[in-house]
């Protein structure tokens, strides 16, 4: 899974308070091995680790470094995946820089990376979850190209996995083809053997529009298969959890 889970707020409609037990009712329900989450601030995290109970934990750290600002954290079901080792990068051209931005970010932006033992099938694999940046599409192009640049480096028999909110709609934005470039990532949403409907997967607490534009990703290496790709519509009376919809897909390899 990958999800945007709008940083939590007390301002009403839609504060954190009023979002949380739908976040946990939707989250309990779907119980993903793996949740690549953006926006997350420490305290909702530690809620949403204490909502989904012991079997899980997350790695992450603040944008700003420690327990500041925003994460890009990942979630695991420590029942099936196991860490081996993780790291955090800046999408600047100082990326070992914690906090850094030099590409004309609206705000600081980051990579969490985690390669994980599968404890039930054996072998490895890595999971990358980024945020690029809502506003400036030249820092988007620079991370595209970082991020493209550090995964090369991977052992090709290493399976990938890229989620993230791109702040770009798939198939209309030379960073989406730039992710996919020389066929070393496919876009799950496309390959994938089944699929729910196409939903805008940022609605703003909006209306859902069919067919709409897909920003939130989960891109993996070619060599992973793709069984299923849904776009989760779940509320309750009416409340959305995040003003984004969380992005799903089964995958095996």
């Amino acid at each position: 899974m990958t999800f945007n889970l709008r940083y939590a707020s007390d301002t009403r409609p839609h504060s954190w308070a009023e979002r949380r037990p739908v976040m946990r009712s939707l989250l309990r329900r779907e119980a993903p091995h793996l949740i690549g989450t953006q926006e997350g601030l420490y305290g909702q995290l530690r809620d949403i680790a204490e909502d989904l109970g012991p079997h899980y934990a997350w790695v992450g750290t603040g944008r700003g470094g420690g327990s500041r600002d925003e994460f890009a954290a990942i979630f695991y079901d420590v029942r099936r995946l196991a860490p081996v080792e993780y790291d955090h990068f800046w999408l600047s051209d100082t990326p070992y820089l914690i906090g850094s931005a030099t590409w004309g970010n609206t705000v600081i932006r980051m990579v969490t990376w985690v390669r994980f033992r599968d404890m039930w099938g054996g072998g490895e694999f890595a999971a990358w979850n980024a945020h690029l940046d809502h506003a400036n599409q030249y820092s988007r192009e620079r991370s595209t190209a970082l991020i493209r640049e550090r995964l090369g480096v991977l052992d090709p028999s290493l399976p990938r996995i890229v989620t993230g909110d791109f702040n770009v709609a798939a198939h209309k934005n030379p960073v989406y083809e730039a992710m996919l470039a020389d066929g070393a990532l496919v876009d799950s949403w496309d390959v994938a053997e089944e699929r729910s409907a196409q939903y805008g997967t940022f609605h703003g607490y909006r209306p859902l529009v069919l067919d709409g534009d897909r920003i939130d990703w989960i891109l993996t290496s070619p060599g992973v298969r793709t069984r299923c790709a849904t776009i989760n519509t779940f509320s309750e009376h009416g409340q959305f959890p995040s003003d984004h919809l969380p992005v799903q897909a089964l995958l095996e390899w």
